[in-house]
């Protein structure tokens, strides 16, 4: 796969198992609605516009990715393969996803000198796709932020603001842009 090349020995395999791994955990869909995927894709065309760094524009196209597989999945109403739901988010997650990388890839070194000669495996610069990164981590907050919001909501006796669902996912996702901008430059 021309997305992931060699990347100087960086476990891809174990990342992306992971956010497989978290995307199976979900049992049960009904936190996203067509304004959270709008949202989304509102956010990553507003973050091309103000010409920030394509990490922070794979952000929210990971997040409009994910989103869109979890409404999208709430159409089929019966259940014909196990995790259904999952393999939908995935799938929309991939065919969003794939295809934008050549667009967008940023290829980043990352230093890492901990122990040993230059070479091994804890002292070396791996090259990281930080698109790929960003859009499993604009993807990763849209399926923890539904937990956030109810843990919160149960905080305060069942109580929340008006669009406290969206609103939490778009703080945390305008956060970790700031924070990628800042970082990247």
């Amino acid at each position: 796969m021309a997305v992931l090349k060699n990347l100087c020995g960086f476990n891809w395999k174990v990342f992306i198992t992971s956010f497989l791994f978290l995307i199976f955990l979900i049992e049960d869909v009904s936190a996203h609605c067509p304004l959270c995927t709008a949202g989304a894709a509102a956010a990553a065309g507003g973050a091309v516009w103000l010409g920030l760094n394509k990490a922070v524009v794979s952000l929210f196209i990971g997040a409009f990715a994910v989103s869109t597989g979890w409404w999208a999945s709430r159409f089929i109403k019966k259940k014909y393969i196990p995790f259904q739901k999952a393999i939908i988010v995935l799938i929309s997650f991939l065919i969003t996803i794939l295809p934008i990388l050549s667009l967008i890839s940023y290829d980043y070194p990352l230093y890492i000198s901990l122990l040993g000669d230059y070479g091994s495996i804890l002292n070396r610069t791996y090259v990281v796709d930080l698109s790929l990164v960003g859009s499993v981590l604009g993807g990763l907050i849209v399926v923890i932020s539904p937990a956030i919001n109810k843990k919160l909501k149960s905080i305060r006796g069942g109580k929340g603001v008006p669009y406290q669902g969206i609103l939490l996912t778009f703080v945390l996702l305008l956060i970790l842009s700031i924070v990628i901008q800042w970082r990247l430059g």
